[in-house]
């Protein structure tokens, strides 16, 4: 165990929620040493995800006591190992699933949240990855069932959930339809491998159905929620599935529940952190898939911007006015270094 004091850090602190994000603030804390269990890690990327924004809103299932650090996922440098900790030494690269603490320089994590981040990658990809295309192959594997073959449509594809899932759809040997309301995020989709792109500002059941001869998506992908979920209901082939994602648009929709039935489709909800907390086992597994997909070089997140650590509010702000394409990550240095 170390016998490491305390230590000085920059952070973005929440002391209150507001509907306003810019009352995260970049301060100076003090960082205790690693408790029974924990590493403590020099952070050097995190991603910023859409429930980093909830959570200083107040408005996130998991509700951090106040002060907390935003940022759900980094990666970084082991400098610091707790007691009863084995397996991770100092100097080792690692990816740190967080829940919160990434927008900082350090923090201390547990040690079965963190393991190593996959040969190739540089630190920002590693953040970038990893709750993006687990969200996606538990969607699209273990909820939504998709086959080779099948027709896939992917809402919001210009995000980072979203174009994970045209990845994973890809890999998964699936016919891709990603929607985006900007031609300009369309364009980006389409080198990520999608097969066709479809424009949602004026509806899109039209030219979904024209895409799939008539028979609607196999598989629908929605992390947008609101208008985009009710036309969804009208673009599904029978027998297939309605995955809620996430409500990015802002409304939660509800279902007339005739429409499933009549129709002959399934509207399945997918928490993908919360499907390995009820099965560790399989999301043990299914967290070593997408490593080694990394590893391997099949999926490479698309990172549309990087802010340094005191601008990490500005990066949250990308995200809240739509204005991202890919992941958004913050840096807590310029160094693009790569991991191995």
């Amino acid at each position: 165990m170390s016998d490491a004091k305390a230590r000085s850090i920059r952070a973005i602190m929440v002391r209150e929620l507001s509907n306003d994000i810019g009352i995260a603030r970049c301060e100076t804390i003090s960082l205790p040493p690693p408790k029974t269990g924990e590493v403590q890690i020099n952070l050097k990327a995190a991603s910023v995800n859409f429930p980093d924004l909830l959570m200083v809103q107040g408005k996130y299932q998991h509700k951090p006591s106040l002060p907390f650090v935003p940022g759900m996922e980094g990666t970084g440098v082991v400098t610091e190992v707790g007691a009863e900790v084995s397996g991770f030494n100092v100097g080792d690269k690692i990816i740190a699933g967080l829940g919160i603490g990434g927008f900082a320089e350090a923090t201390n994590v547990r040690a079965g949240a963190v393991r190593p981040l996959p040969q190739g990658l540089t630190f920002a990809e590693g953040a970038a990855y990893g709750t993006a295309y687990l969200t996606a192959y538990v969607s699209l594997v273990c909820r939504g069932s998709l086959q080779a073959g099948e027709n896939l449509l992917v809402h919001g594809a210009a995000g980072g959930v979203g174009m994970a899932a045209v990845e994973v759809g890809k890999i998964l040997g699936a016919r891709v339809i990603a929607t985006s309301a900007s031609d300009d995020k369309l364009a980006v989709v389409k080198t990520r491998g999608a097969d066709a792109v479809v424009n949602v500002t004026n509806g899109f059941r039209e030219q979904v159905l024209e895409l799939t001869n008539g028979q609607g998506a196999d598989v629908i992908y929605d992390p947008v929620g609101g208008d985009v979920f009710d036309e969804s209901l009208r673009c599904i082939r029978w027998n297939g599935r309605l995955l809620v994602v996430g409500f990015a648009s802002g409304r939660i929709p509800v279902a007339p529940v005739n429409i499933p039935l009549i129709k002959g489709f399934s509207i399945v909800g997918v928490r993908a952190g919360e499907y390995g907390r009820r099965d560790p086992q399989a999301g043990a597994q299914n967290i070593a898939t997408i490593d080694g997909w990394a590893a391997e070089g099949k999926i490479s997140p698309y990172i549309g911007a990087r802010f340094p650590l005191e601008q990490a509010v500005d990066a949250m702000r990308l995200l809240e006015t739509r204005q991202a394409i890919g992941k958004i990550v913050v840096m807590m240095d310029r160094e693009q270094e790569k991991a191995h």
